[in-house]
């Protein structure tokens, strides 16, 4: 990863965008463009030399395709072989190619697919999860090639496409490192995609004060109560003073983006606010962090709406 991106910083630049059917790669598509990439969505592999040509041909002087994102369906062997033969031949030609891989879990997959009434490309009548999984399978040696891997489980259109935005975009570099705080429940299972991963069950558990268990770690009255403990004031200290000490490691070794994982037992009230107050530390040591909360409406209150998922 490191040797890629010392290439020369003129080298076009190839974005393959592959992955598992349902994953979001329509999603991936939206964002480059959004960013200016060049796209073409479903590019049969056998013109991937031809379109490596125009990105390495120029024009004043420039390329006339300077960045493009390509979407490349690769499942079945033979085209795997074939990718890996053109793939080698493109970096020794000094082309910079960048792999990357979506997938999302056989639930997800299942429930998007069933949302949108779409058959699974890979169904030859064996039903969606049998579908999934072979998929899955067949994909597992491209997937060990991708520079990057993105589940996509937790993803929502907006927040996948903020995640690409920020990882892609050419002013990344020289911008305040990204962090984002991701408070989960334990007993829903943990985040895919994290960095670091904390685990606060040893605090004090709001859920048994009758007063706070319908609140949530955002609310004033539940910060206070966890705030009062000794045990919470150290957490916070020494949680801060690692990532402190960790992130600018982070930054130094090329990464831009650091998604750090905080699990309570339901992420409704200790995860919350141990999130919430990280960020609010790391903000004021410069960092651009944030906090995202995946299961503090977990079990939804009537009125409120999911959001949409990838």
């Amino acid at each position: 990863m490191n040797k890629r991106a010392s290439e020369a910083s003129s080298a076009p630049q190839i974005v393959i965008i592959t992955g598992l059917s349902g994953s979001g790669m329509s999603s991936a598509t939206n964002a480059f463009e959004d960013l200016g990439y060049f796209c073409v969505d479903n590019l049969p592999l056998t013109l991937l030399p031809t379109f490596a040509r125009l990105v390495r041909e120029n024009y004043d002087e420039r390329p006339k395709i300077e960045r493009a994102a390509l979407v490349i369906n690769i499942r079945e062997r033979e085209f795997l072989n074939e990718f890996n033969t053109q793939l080698e031949k493109l970096r020794r030609e000094g082309v910079r190619v960048f792999i990357l891989f979506l997938e999302a879990s056989d639930e997800a997959l299942q429930r998007r697919f069933s949302e949108t009434r779409r058959p699974h490309p890979a169904d030859t009548g064996e039903g969606l999860l049998a579908a999934i999984q072979r998929e899955r399978a067949a994909m597992a040696e491209i997937r060990a090639h991708a520079d990057l891997i993105v589940d996509t489980t937790e993803h929502t259109v907006h927040t996948l496409r903020r995640f690409l935005v920020e990882r892609f975009s050419p002013e990344a570099q020289g911008v305040p490192m990204r962090v984002q705080l991701l408070s989960f429940g334990h007993k829903f299972g943990g985040p895919r995609d994290v960095d670091l991963l904390f685990d606060v069950r040893h605090l004090p558990n709001p859920h048994f004060v009758p007063e706070l268990r319908d609140l949530s770690g955002r609310d004033r009255r539940v910060v206070q109560y966890l705030k009062a403990s000794e045990e919470v004031q150290e957490t916070l200290r020494r949680f801060g003073d690692l990532l402190e000490y960790l992130l600018p490691l982070y930054r130094r070794e090329g990464k831009s983006y650091v998604t750090i994982g905080i699990g309570c037992t339901g992420g409704r009230h200790r995860s919350v606010m141990v999130a919430e107050a990280l960020a609010q530390r790391l903000r004021r040591a410069g960092f651009d962090a944030s906090a995202v909360h995946r299961d503090i409406k977990k079990t939804p209150r009537k009125g409120e709406k999911k959001a949409n998922r990838v």
